[in-house]
């Protein structure tokens, strides 16, 4: 296929880039469906009169609908759009690159999702789509599921497809809740993805930025305890990956931590973990429940995360040893290449 690629960008680099137009649009549309043209030209960033033009060429293709509500995938259009996600892969290179980065971050895999979660938030549903997809590939009948909260990690659970089996999976909140945004909380998405795996759930209702003294007393609790106890046998560990930063604001820590932590040269946070580039902590959040030596024992590390913003946070998470298994985008790959 890569030689037919080639050739095609040689002789009819329009084709090419036409084809990722309409793949664009389609894509935009299926995630936001339905939705209208002003808004999708909003959206996308592209003149209303392009769009006007796209989506009529779309429409008597049989691909999209077109109603009151807004403009709609069609399921010959969600069918041709899983059938193009292989090609724009190839023809993008990101073949080659998840190889690079795998050997290069010494990961057991590394799959990069075209485009900038960035510029385009809709990057992230699919970054999503692909996380649950790997995921439903490895999970077994009796697999222990730790995850922690954020908007990424949400997706991989919004994406899985329903079971309508029932399985001895169980979801566990990897850490507490942030207090805010209910729905992106590691407790929330922990039971939307048991339901949607046909398994069952428990809840961590330990806030997550009190104090070490609060924490050692509320751990003993019975039902938090055992909570804690199945969070440790956890084969597999689903998290997200945030710029130290951002996420020392997020999580409120007072001025003299995140002093610090700018002073220590902190990149990341990730699992209550900030990391300096080199993968070194220099910083635990007091509500860790998976200590590092609990992850020497899970089976599988997954990080999803995206946006060329969030790279260097990446790269620096990698380093720790805390990943197997990367599921990122074009953008934070590309920038992720320059540094390693």
């Amino acid at each position: 296929m890569s030689d037919i690629i080639s050739l095609q960008q040689k002789i009819v680099p329009e084709l090419i880039e036409l084809l990722q137009k309409r793949y664009t649009i389609m894509r935009n549309i299926y995630f936001s469906q339905p939705i209208g043209r002003r808004a999708l030209s909003y959206q996308l960033n592209i003149g209303e009169r392009i769009i006007r033009t796209e989506v009529s060429f779309l429409k008597s293709q049989g691909l999209i609908d077109i109603n009151p509500l807004g403009m709609t995938v069609t399921k010959d259009g969600e069918k041709l759009l899983e059938e193009l996600k292989e090609f724009i892969h190839e023809l993008k290179g990101l073949n080659n690159m998840e190889k690079t980065l795998r050997d290069r971050l010494k990961l057991k895999k590394v799959i990069v999702i075209p485009g900038d979660v960035d510029n385009d938030q809709l990057i992230k549903k699919d970054m999503g789509k692909s996380a649950a997809n790997y995921l439903k590939s490895i999970i077994k009948n009796d697999s222990i599921i730790a995850l922690t909260g954020g908007s990424t990690v949400m997706e991989v659970a919004n994406e899985m497809p329903q079971c309508y089996i029932k399985s001895d999976i169980m979801v566990v909140p990897a850490r507490g809740g942030l207090g805010r945004d209910v729905e992106k909380q590691a407790n929330t998405i922990a039971s939307v993805l048991a339901k949607k795996l046909g398994g069952s759930y428990k809840m961590l209702h330990i806030p997550d930025n009190i104090g070490k003294e609060a924490i050692a007393t509320l751990i003993n609790e019975p039902d938090i305890k055992n909570v804690i106890d199945i969070l440790k046998k956890a084969d597999i560990v689903l998290f997200g990956i945030g710029r130290a930063d951002v996420m020392a604001d997020r999580r409120n820590l007072p001025p003299s931590t995140r002093d610090y932590l700018e002073k220590v040269g902190a990149t990341s946070e990730a699992l209550g973990f900030y990391l300096n580039i080199n993968g070194e902590t220099v910083y635990e959040t007091p509500s860790i429940f998976l200590t590092k030596d609990d992850l020497k024992n899970v089976k599988n590390l997954i990080a999803v995360s995206g946006g060329r913003s969030k790279a260097d946070a990446i790269l620096s998470t990698c380093n720790s040893g805390m990943v197997d298994v990367l599921i990122t985008d074009e953008g934070a790959a590309f920038e992720i290449l320059k540094s390693c």
